[in-house]
């Protein structure tokens, strides 16, 4: 067996670990709003060694001016600690500079627009229109563009999954696909099932949250709400197989507290699921 063959069969077998991974393992996990919303204030390095000693290994990175002064190192500290550099918020030419320098293709999240137009055929062409230049950029950059529901028009799931129809048709977008975050969906808690269906064939990622009824609150560790366990369960029972992350979001609380006690509360929902082979990795 010849140098070339050797290294083929290891990433195959690299990539067949990677797919058959369970999504909702801990290593898999996405940590998300966990710069700016950070009580501590943490700098790259910080950042990073806080999330090696959560076991997290992806971030999705979101920033403040005050952050584009530290892009750079935020990548290289993520490197240097073993973390993927797996999404971006919205669009800034000097992140998109270090990506090419860097050679990293992180997902870009941007939130899907709620244009003004008389019917849902023009809310669907405007809404494409105005995201059209970020669709020829993240296609320029190998990156993949999740429209993030983030209210409004363009935060509902039937809308969202027709821009996408509509710039793979008409911009040849096929990179372009759904970043659905359960804290800006409680108006579709009920149809949850129906809803995740219909995004399923775009979803580049979703965001867990604690969900009750009404937004009370917003922003809830995993497990401390009514209805994210039947949630879960939808989500195991579809059979996606794509990224999820767990969230801080809380400007008063150590970005470190918020995501164990989230880890903690996903433990327990795992154990209602009979999750077996992701609770391989929550032993402690």
């Amino acid at each position: 067996m010849n140098k070339t063959t050797v290294l083929l069969c290891l990433f195959c077998a690299l990539m067949l670990q990677t797919q058959s991974a369970d999504n909702l393992a801990r290593d898999q996990l996405v940590a998300w709003c966990i710069v700016p919303f950070d009580a501590k204030q943490r700098g790259p390095t910080a950042r990073a060694e806080m999330l090696v000693r959560l076991g997290l290994k992806r971030v999705a990175y979101d920033w403040r001016v005050k952050h584009v002064k530290e892009f750079e190192e935020e990548i290289l500290q993520y490197k240097k600690h073993g973390l993927e550099f797996f999404a971006f918020w919205g669009a800034h030419e000097e992140a998109f500079r270090l990506f090419a320098k860097h050679g990293i293709h992180p997902q870009v999240w941007s939130t899907a627009p709620s244009p003004e137009a008389k019917s849902r055929k023009a809310h669907v062409a405007a809404a494409a229109k105005a995201l059209s230049p970020l669709v020829k950029r993240t296609r320029q950059l190998g990156c993949k563009l999740g429209l993030y529901n983030h209210g409004g028009w363009g935060g509902d799931p039937a809308n969202l999954v027709a821009v996408c129809e509509y710039l793979q048709a008409h911009h040849d977008a096929g990179h372009v696909g759904i970043v659905y975050n359960f804290h800006h969906g409680h108006g579709h808690i009920t149809d949850f099932e129906k809803s995740l269906k219909l995004m399923q064939p775009y979803l580049l990622c979703l965001n867990l949250n604690g969900m009750n009824d009404d937004a009370h609150p917003k922003i809830l560790p995993l497990g401390q709400g009514r209805h994210e366990s039947a949630m879960l369960k939808a989500i195991r029972q579809s059979g996606y197989k794509g990224p999820i992350g767990i969230l801080d979001h809380r400007s008063d609380t150590d970005t470190e507290v918020a995501l164990r006690e989230n880890l903690t509360g996903l433990k327990k929902l795992l154990k209602q699921l009979d999750a077996r082979e992701a609770l391989k990795s929550y032993r402690d």
